[in-house]
C-alpha cells in the first residue's frame, strides 16, 4: 500500500493574498468561514497539520474560493490574481517537499487579462494549471468570451481545475430571497458542477478539444450518480420535452459520441467528505484513471486534517489492485500535471 499521497484539491488563502482580501471583503462576517480555519492562511499551522500524514503527503495549492472575479471588478482582478499566484508560487518555493506545484488564479471577469495571467502563471511562475470557476458572476462556462481560455489549456496540455460557486443569495425558492440551511452550499455546489459540466459537453467543447483535461470538485459533483437519468433518460432524448429548440439536431451535429461519454472525459477528485458510497460510484463511473486523491482541505470540522484523514481511509478501504490505488494516490494527477516524479 503507496505510503505517497498528492492532495490534486486542498485549497490555501497565502497571507498576503488573504490581507488583500479582508480589505475587499466589505465586514469580517463575510469572512467567519475563513478567520475559522488558521490553516487555510497560516502556512505554519498549515504544514504542522500537514506532519500527520507524514513525508510522503503532499499537496496541489488551489486558492479557496471565493473567486477572485467576486472580490473585485475587472480593474482591480487583473492585480489581486497576480498577488495570490506570486504568493502560492512563493510557498511552493519555500516548502517544496510540502507543495510541488500550484494552479493560478484567473481574473476571468476579463478574459483577455485573463490570458496573459495563465501565460505569466505558467511560463514564469511553473504554474501546472489553473483554476476556473463553474460561472463567472452568473455567465456560464461556455460563454463565448471565456473559449480561448479552455483553448490555450487544450493546446498546453495541462489541467483547468473547475471549483462550484454558489453563495446563500440565490435561493432556494423563486419566493424567497435566500436560500434556508445553508442548501445553497449541500445541494448548490454539487448542482453547479453538474450543469457547468453539462454546458461544456453539449456546447461542443469537449469535442472541439478531445484531449483537455478538466478536473471536476467532488468526484464529479451528481453526475455519476446520476448516470441513468443522463444517459437513456436525459442525453439519449435530448429535445423531446422541449418545444422550439431543435436540441436534436444540434446533438447530432456538435456530438458524433454518445453524450455519456462526453461525461466520462472528465477528470474527478476524492473530496466527497469522507463518503465511501460516493467514492465507489464515482470510482465507477470515471475509472481509477480518472480518478484524483483530493480532500478538500483545511475545510472540515478539525480545521484540516479530518477530511484528510477520511479521504485516506476510505480509498484504503476499496477494493483495488495496488497500481490502481498508486494511480489515485499521485501518479494520475502528476501524469496531468506533467510534474516530474523525483522520488520515483
Amino acid at each position: 500500500m503507496t505510503a505517497r499521497k498528492l492532495d490534486a484539491y486542498s485549497h490555501i488563502l497565502p497571507a498576503p493574498y488573504f490581507a488583500r482580501m479582508r480589505e475587499l471583503a466589505v465586514g469580517t462576517g463575510n469572512l467567519k468561514r475563513w478567520l475559522e480555519l488558521p490553516a487555510l492562511h497560516d502556512v505554519d499551522a498549515r504544514l504542522r497539520m500537514m506532519d500527520e500524514f507524514g513525508d510522503g503527503y503532499q499537496q496541489v495549492l488551489t486558492l479557496s474560493s471565493p473567486p477572485v472575479e467576486l472580490l473585485a471588478g475587472p480593474s482591480e482582478s487583473p492585480a489581486l490574481a497576480r498577488l495570490a499566484n506570486t504568493s502560492m508560487h512563493e510557498l511552493c518555493e519555500r516548502h517544496p517537499d510540502r507543495f510541488p506545484a500550484f494552479v493560478a488564479a484567473l481574473p476571468m471577469n476579463d478574459p483577455d487579462a485573463a490570458l496573459v495571467e495563465l501565460a505569466y502563471a505558467i511560463d514564469v511562475l511553473g504554474a501546472r494549471g489553473v483554476q476556473v470557476f463553474t460561472n463567472v458572476n452568473g455567465r456560464p462556462l461556455d460563454d463565448p468570451d471565456f473559449r480561448a481560455v479552455f483553448a490555450e489549456m487544450a493546446a498546453r496540455d495541462l489541467p483547468v481545475w473547475m471549483h462550484p460557486a454558489r453563495g446563500a443569495a440565490f435561493a432556494d425558492y423563486a419566493t424567497e430571497d435566500t436560500s434556508a440551511y445553508e442548501i445553497w452550499w449541500a445541494l448548490g455546489w454539487p448542482y453547479e458542477t453538474s450543469v457547468a459540466m453539462a454546458r461544456l459537453v453539449f456546447s461542443g467543447l469537449l469535442e472541439q478539444h478531445p484531449d483537455i483535461k478538466v478536473i471536476t470538485h467532488h468526484l464529479g459533483a451528481m453526475i455519476p450518480y446520476l448516470e441513468g437519468r443522463i444517459g437513456l433518460g436525459w442525453s439519449d432524448q435530448l429535445g423531446s420535452r422541449t418545444a422550439g429548440e431543435d436540441y436534436e439536431r444540434l446533438r447530432r451535429e456538435r456530438l458524433p459520441r454518445r453524450p455519456l461519454e462526453y461525461f466520462r472525459r472528465f477528470y474527478a477528485d476524492t473530496a466527497l467528505s469522507g463518503s465511501a458510497i460516493g467514492t465507489r460510484c464515482g470510482l465507477d463511473f470515471f475509472g481509477a484513471d480518472h480518478v484524483l486523491f483530493g480532500t478538500d482541505c483545511p475545510f472540515d470540522p478539525e480545521g484540516g486534517p479530518l477530511y484528510i484523514r477520511e479521504t485516506i481511509r476510505v480509498i484504503d478501504a476499496l477494493d483495488l489492485t495496488d497500481a490502481a490505488r498508486e494511480q489515485i494516490y499521485h501518479h494520475n494527477i502528476r501524469r496531468l500535471m506533467r510534474l516530474p516524479d523525483e522520488r520515483a
